[in-house]
């Protein structure tokens, strides 16, 4: 007799065929597209696609629900992640201003121009790496650590090839990026467990993605 498979080897085969396909996507294309080619329709196509498949083909449960997010409380938890994330980004500022004597701002526009990247990033890899990975580790296992440490080390698995493929991050700074990516994964993903809204996490990994859009690109 064939062998079921539990839920969570069913979740990570989904998250199997993704990072399949992005690598493919990473291998053949690098960077040479705009990035915002990347943030607005690749990485949802790729990131997103599966899961809205699987949430609702296979488990058959309503989208947003299974990846925790509610409007209930929506305002509190906005709150949070706007406060959290900006006392990281004020830190961002300051360690920059220490190191070169300014804070390296850009001019308005293109601040906002890399804040809506940053966002757009940072909700697709946080609904795949949260909403989908950790949420489903989590309910299977019921264990914190665990689950924290797997969906983190998937996390920093699928920044990979963009780590690779990226000109502007070598060297020293390409150690310092990965260490940070495991620490803000692991991070992140202990504050989602604790107030279970996909927002926060999304919020968190903005603040970080444009610190580093700002501060060392």
């Amino acid at each position: 007799m064939k062998k079921q498979l539990s839920p969570t080897q069913k979740m990570l085969n989904a998250w199997a065929v993704t990072m399949i396909v992005w690598s493919i996507y990473r291998a053949y294309l690098g960077t040479s597209l705009p990035i915002w080619i990347d943030e607005f329709i690749a990485k949802p196509l790729v990131f997103l696609t599966p899961i809205y498949y699987y949430v609702t083909r296979i488990e058959k449960q309503d989208f947003l629900v299974g990846i925790d997010f509610t409007f209930k409380k929506i305002k509190k938890h906005v709150l949070f992640g706007l406060i959290i994330g900006g006392a990281f980004f004020t830190t961002g500022m300051a360690v920059q201003y220490f190191k070169t004597g300014n804070l390296g701002l850009l001019p308005i526009t293109t601040m906002v121009y890399f804040a809506v990247i940053a966002l757009a990033s940072s909700f697709s890899e946080e609904i795949l790496s949260r909403g989908f990975i950790l949420k489903r580790l989590y309910e299977d296992s019921g264990s914190v650590l665990s689950s924290v440490f797997i969906a983190s080390f998937l996390f920093f698995f699928l920044h990979i090839p963009i780590l690779f493929t990226d000109p502007n991050i070598y060297g020293f700074t390409l150690i310092q990026v990965m260490v940070t990516d495991f620490l803000l994964s692991f991070t992140i993903s202990l504050l989602y467990l604790q107030r279970r809204h996909i927002i926060i996490p999304i919020l968190l990994h903005a603040f970080y993605n444009l610190s580093i859009y700002l501060f060392i690109s």
